[in-house]
C-alpha cells in the first residue's frame, strides 16, 4: 500500500516549536513507516522523515515572511494530486482546500478534520460529503452536516513524554496565547491559590499577550519562559504539579492535554468542546465550569494519583493506538 500524507506547510513537519497539525502528521508517518509502510510525506523542504519526502516550499511560511501562504500552499497541494495516480491512498491533514481535487484525481482521499476554523467552510467538506472520507480528532468536534468514517484520537510518541513521579510545585499554562487559550484565567487562578504558575506557547495574538498577560509576569510567581520546543515541552509538561487548560472554546482536542497526563501531570480544564473525552473528572483530571471552581481543583490535585494519568494517556493517545486505527480505516477504504 502505497499511502502519500499531505501536511500542512506552515511549519517544518515535524515542527521545531508550535505546529499541531504538522506534529500529527510527522507521528502519523513515522509510525506508518515503522509499520513497513511505503509513505511519502508531502510537507516543507526542511521537513524530516524516514518516509519519501515531496515538497515544493523550501520551508514553512509562518517562519519565513518571504514567502505568500497561499502560493505556496497552492504549489504545494498541486504537487501531489499532479503525481495522485502514484499513490493507492491520499491522506490529508491539509483542512478543506485538497478536497476540491477530489474528484479530479482517481486516488481516494481522506481526511483528518482537525477543527473548524469558521462555520464558513464547512460548505465546502458538505460539497464532497459522499465522495471523501471524513476522520474526526473527537466525538465533540463533529459537525452535523457531514459524514464521518470514525473518530480517530491524536496520537503522540509515548518515548517523547515520559513519566514524571514528582513534580515541582508549579502550575503550568501550555499554549498559544490567545483569549480563547485562557491565559488569563491560568494566571487569576494561580494569583488567588497562591501558587507559581509558568506559561509557555506562541505569542499568537500581541495586544492579548501584551495587555491581559505581560503585566502580570513578574519572573517570581508568574512567569513566561516563550514558546519552547520538544525537549524543554516535555521537562515543563512533567515537572508541573497540573496542566491548567482553562478554554473560552469548544476545542477539537489539545494535543498538551494529553502530553501533560502521558508525563502524569493532571489537567484542570473547562469542561467545553473534547475535554470530557481527554479527562477523567478525578481521576486524571478535574473538569470545571469556571476560574472559581479551578482554583478549589488546586487544592484537590493531591487526590490524584499520576500514575492513573499516565497510564489512560498513553493506552488512549499513543503513536501505537493511533497508527492501528488509521491501517484500520486504510484497509477499509481501499477495500471498498
Amino acid at each position: 500500500m502505497k499511502i502519500a500524507i499531505l501536511a500542512p506547510i506552515a511549519w517544518r513537519t515535524p515542527p521545531r516549536k508550535y505546529g499541531p497539525w504538522e506534529q500529527v502528521a510527522s507521528t502519523l508517518t513515522e509510525g506508518l513507516v515503522q509499520r513497513g509502510f511505503d509513505v511519502t510525506l508531502f510537507a516543507t523542504a526542511d521537513s524530516i522523515t524516514r518516509g519519501r519526502l515531496r515538497h515544493h516550499a523550501p520551508r514553512g511560511y509562518a517562519e519565513d515572511p518571504a514567502l505568500d501562504p497561499k502560493v505556496e500552499e497552492c504549489l504545494h497541494i498541486s504537487l501531489l494530486m499532479e503525481e495522485a495516480g502514484a499513490y493507492d491512498l491520499i491522506h490529508n491533514h491539509f483542512d478543506f482546500l485538497p478536497l476540491t481535487y477530489s474528484r479530479l484525481v482517481d486516488t481516494p482521499m481522506m481526511t483528518t478534520i482537525h477543527g473548524f476554523s469558521s462555520p464558513k467552510i464547512i460548505p465546502v467538506y458538505r460539497k464532497y460529503n459522499s465522495h471523501v472520507a471524513y476522520v474526526s480528532i473527537s466525538d465533540a468536534d463533529r459537525s452535523p452536516e457531514l459524514n464521518y468514517i470514525a473518530t480517530v484520537y491524536n496520537g503522540i510518541d509515548t518515548a517523547l513524554f515520559p513519566f514524571v513521579n514528582k513534580p515541582d510545585d508549579y502550575l503550568l499554562y501550555f499554549g498559544r496565547i490567545h483569549p480563547e487559550k485562557g491565559a488569563h484565567l491560568a494566571i487569576d487562578v494561580a494569583k488567588k491559590a497562591g501558587r507559581r504558575l509558568i506559561i509557555a506557547g506562541l505569542v499568537q495574538d500581541e495586544q492579548y499577550f501584551s495587555t491581559a498577560v505581560l503585566p502580570h509576569v513578574d519572573g517570581t510567581q508568574i512567569k513566561y519562559v516563550g514558546n519552547v520546543g520538544p525537549e524543554a515541552r516535555a521537562e515543563l509538561l512533567g515537572g508541573a504539579e497540573a496542566l491548567l487548560h482553562l478554554i473560552g472554546f469548544d476545542e477539537p482536542f489539545g494535543l498538551s492535554v494529553a502530553e501533560a497526563m502521558m508525563c502524569g501531570t493532571p489537567v484542570i480544564a473547562i469542561n467545553r468542546g473534547s475535554m470530557p473525552e481527554l479527562i477523567i473528572h478525578g481521576k486524571t483530571g478535574f473538569l470545571v465550569a469556571n476560574a472559581e471552581e479551578a482554583v478549589a481543583a488546586v487544592a484537590d490535585i493531591p487526590r490524584l494519583n499520576r500514575p492513573d494519568c499516565s497510564q489512560w494517556a498513553r493506552a488512549k493517545f499513543s503513536q501505537e493506538a493511533m497508527v492501528t486505527r488509521y491501517i484500520q480505516i486504510y484497509e477499509q477504504l481501499l477495500d471498498r
